[in-house]
């Protein structure tokens, strides 16, 4: 078991999409000239799929030597940079409080995990890839929403187990997308517990 906190897996909410483009704008503020684009990836990002309801936002750079200034722009709005987690090109960003962003509002925002990717990243890829597939494929989409909900049933404290059991998923439908096998190897390592 990786964690105490339960696995939990929501109705698909259309505030998700609200809260994307509320902090689009802060991020586009804060990092304007430093970016290239900003893509909400994930779950949360596909209509009508449930999902753990926590956004999973995408920061692309142009180039890597971007990444040292996003970076402190980045801090400066309430955000510590820890690194890739494991995952190449994909630089992983926590939240210092619910008010991260800080943008003056005093808002709470929603949970969310904040990457930055370079464009070129197979990271980046994969989660723009994948969530295109579902949203083109409601089949696919209803299929992975029952096996997200199924896995959290069967072991709901355990998020590392959760993401492995999802990647043969993931897998197969990143591989209809003509992903490259040496791509796909990476996307199951880096999946694992």
């Amino acid at each position: 078991m990786s964690t105490l906190k339960k696995i939990t897996i929501s109705p698909y909410n259309p505030e998700w999409q609200q809260s994307f483009l509320q902090l689009k704008v802060v991020y586009t503020h804060a990092l304007d000239e430093l970016i290239t684009d900003i893509q909400h990836v994930g779950s949360t990002s596909v209509i009508g799929l449930d999902a753990k309801p926590v956004l999973d936002i995408d920061i692309v750079i142009e180039h890597r030597d971007k990444l040292a200034p996003v970076v402190q722009k980045l801090a400066q709005l309430g955000y510590t940079h820890v690194g890739d987690r494991g995952i190449k090109d994909r630089e992983a960003f926590k939240r210092n409080s619910d008010f991260t962003p800080t943008d003056g509002s005093q808002r709470t925002w929603p949970a969310h995990h904040l990457y930055v990717c370079p464009g070129d990243s197979v990271s980046l890829k994969n989660h723009v890839t994948f969530r295109d597939y579902l949203r083109n494929h409601p089949e696919k989409c209803a299929e992975y929403g029952t096996l997200k909900r199924k896995l959290a049933q069967e072991n709901p404290h355990d998020i590392n187990w959760y993401i492995e059991q999802k990647t043969a998923f993931i897998v197969e439908c990143l591989q209809a997308n003509g992903f490259a096998a040496t791509e796909l190897r990476d996307i199951e390592e880096q999946n694992k517990a």
